[in-house]
């Protein structure tokens, strides 16, 4: 077997995770840039102890809450395009099923994340341990099943040398373009403290660069094929753009090709939204240029997107009796959807190898023209909806303009998860550069946007992170706020206050329902909460202040950039001000038969609409 060195398992795993390596822009780092723990009895002792003899190389840190550190991790790799990642350790029980959110964030928009929680004894003997959950039926079952569902890999280290095997497959997983996602080792809390010979060459260096698969010459006739006969055709740019690198070779593409662009939430940014050919956010939250376009085009060329729910207008967006798709993507899952054509392939050396089988073709001009037309429109009423106002409760769109006027585009990256923000700033924020815009929409968590942030500082510590959360979001997750302050990764936090949650009180009063159980205000309670977010932010270490109108923001914002830790900005607004340009329908079912008349009538606008879904294609 050639020479070994003896190490516990918990030792080796760290030991190879320090070996992973990647390069970026001709530079080797770590693949790894650190690993979020929160210690207890089932990790202190095997992965604490390893962690600390590794810190130089492998950093750890400390969060509040394992949901919380879970998301930072997540929050990163997306930050860093899937080219660098994290993971994240916890104790068993609460501690680790405390990631299963994040794993599932993780899962749904295709991120890497290691997961490494502890696990029983798989001696069995001191069963049942405390915090182990105990299946009367089946002895092998523990919390960490729960993983099983949101784990692209899942592995139970019940013996070291199954860690061999368990990690090279881990590295594949985290690594691969189609199959990315999180992955989930369940270390035995014994296991991790026992001593094995381990293969020195199992500690070998490695560094892995990014796989671009190269499109199969039938799927890239047919696709070009199909290009070609199209006679309105549009672009939908997904987040796979942006995790391939491919910005560059989109706008060359729609340029030489004079296609449009629409984006996805997770494509925004991929495209600099000032270009012509932009249109800006397309679907239910899309801009009304894009979404004119969509209706009318024969032809999407999807690339690196999903196409879920919100992108297509629950698929009753296109109208065209003749649309057709072509799928360009690296998971062959994605283009299987809606009858596409598929192209399976990476997205930066797809659309070169594309626009070279369109060498000579162009989309008719007019198609070009119609969108700077509808773009222009777009922009006079965005401009309207962003514009400064004296009122007392502003809208959700005019704090996006304080922000965008103060801040600019430039040197910012925004960060939002759920409810009524995604939205607005999907239609209404102008980014110029890739990954100037971070949404997580994919399972839109909410709690994700201060975790969320952290990690967006750790990958990109040169911007400005201004973190736009709901007064809701902030409830469900603001520690790490104390995280942020003690590591020293400042945020920008402006925290909208509409005293409930706003956006599923829209969505429910759209379905017919009566006002209730969403706003504070139509709440069972005895008195409504009358919380301080800025003295509570305040008592976390961060600089906060509550403004009482978009002209106290704006100066807010700017000293806010200057100050040197996280700042903690607070605004009221209104609850029920929407920005009514773009936006289409959502398949949101509403009740057949009610005793509210309201419902009624919005049960018969539902089935009108209904009727615009394709089934099929």
């Amino acid at each position: 077997m050639g020479k070994t060195v003896r190490l516990t398992v918990a030792q080796a795993l760290v030991r190879f995770l320090t070996k992973q390596m990647t390069a970026i822009d001709g530079e080797k780092l770590p693949i790894f840039a650190g690993c979020w723990a929160i210690f207890g009895h089932g990790n202190v002792a095997g992965l604490g102890e390893a962690l600390y003899q590794a810190r130089d190389s492998l950093p750890t840190y400390r969060a509040h809450n394992e949901q919380g550190m879970a998301l930072a991790a997540t929050a990163y790799a997306k930050a860093m395009f899937r080219r660098r990642f994290m993971a994240c350790t916890t104790s068993i029980g609460p501690g680790a099923l405390n990631m299963v959110t994040a794993a599932a964030v993780a899962h749904v928009d295709r991120l890497p994340l290691l997961l490494l929680p502890g696990d029983v004894f798989a001696s069995r003997l001191p069963d049942p341990v405390l915090q182990q959950i105990e299946d009367f039926k089946d002895g092998t079952v523990s919390a960490n099943d729960c993983f099983r569902p949101v784990s692209r890999y899942f592995d139970r280290i019940a013996r070291p040398e199954q860690l061999i095997p368990a990690l090279q497959r881990a590295m594949n997983v985290l690594t691969d373009p189609a199959d990315c996602g999180p992955v989930t080792l369940a270390m035995c809390q014994d296991v991790q403290t026992e001593a094995y010979d381990w293969p020195e060459s199992f500690f070998a260096e490695r560094v892995w660069t990014q796989r671009r698969i190269r499109p199969d010459e039938d799927e890239l006739a047919a696709a070009a094929a199909a290009l070609k006969s199209a006679k309105r055709p549009m672009i939908i740019a997904g987040g796979g753009v942006l995790y391939s690198g491919a910005s560059a070779e989109l706008t060359a593409f729609a340029e030489t090709h004079g296609i449009p662009v629409a984006v996805s939430q997770a494509g925004k940014s991929s495209i600099d939204e000032t270009h012509p050919l932009a249109l800006g956010a397309v679907g239910v939250t899309g801009t009304s240029a894009a979404n004119a376009l969509a209706a009318d085009t024969d032809l999407a060329l999807a690339v690196g997107t999903r196409l879920q729910d919100f992108t297509t207008g629950s698929w009753a967006l296109f109208k065209s009796d003749d649309f057709r798709i072509v799928a360009l993507n690296t998971a062959p899952y994605d283009t299987a959807k809606h009858e596409a054509q598929p192209l399976i392939c990476d997205a930066k050396v797809g659309l070169t190898e594309l626009s070279e089988a369109l060498r000579g073709w162009k989309a008719d001009p007019r198609v070009a023209e119609r969108a700077r037309q509808e773009k222009a429109t777009w922009f006079e009423a965005a401009g309207r909806a962003l514009a400064s106002t004296n009122s007392e409760l502003p809208s959700d769109a005019q704090v996006i303009g304080a922000v965008a006027r103060t801040l600019g585009a430039d040197n910012t990256i925004v960060v939002n998860a759920a409810g009524g923000l995604p939205g607005e700033l999907h239609k209404l924020w102008v980014p110029t550069t890739p990954g100037a815009y971070h949404m997580e929409y994919g399972f839109s968590c909410m709690g994700y946007e201060i975790a969320g942030g952290m990690g967006v500082k750790m990958a990109r510590p040169d911007k400005d992170v201004v973190v736009m959360v709901g007064d809701g979001s902030y409830m469900m997750m603001n520690s790490e706020i104390a995280t942020s302050v003690s590591l020293g990764l400042k945020l920008i936090i402006v925290v909208l206050d509409n005293h409930g949650f706003g956006c599923i009180n829209r969505l429910q009063m759209e379905t017919g329902g009566a006002n209730f159980n969403n706003l504070w205000k139509d709440c069972a309670m005895v008195a409504e909460p009358d919380i301080d977010f800025a003295r509570h932010a305040e008592s976390m270490g961060a600089i906060a202040t509550k403004v009482s109108a978009i002209g106290e923001l704006e100066p807010a914002l700017e000293a806010a950039r200057a100050n040197d830790r996280t700042t903690v900005l607070v605004i009221e607004t209104h609850p029920l001000i929407v920005t009514e340009a773009g936006g289409h329908w959502w398949d949101v079912a509403v009740p057949q038969v009610s005793a509210r008349r309201e419902v009624e009538e919005a049960r018969e606008k539902y089935e009108t609409a209904r009727r615009h879904q394709r089934v099929f294609n």
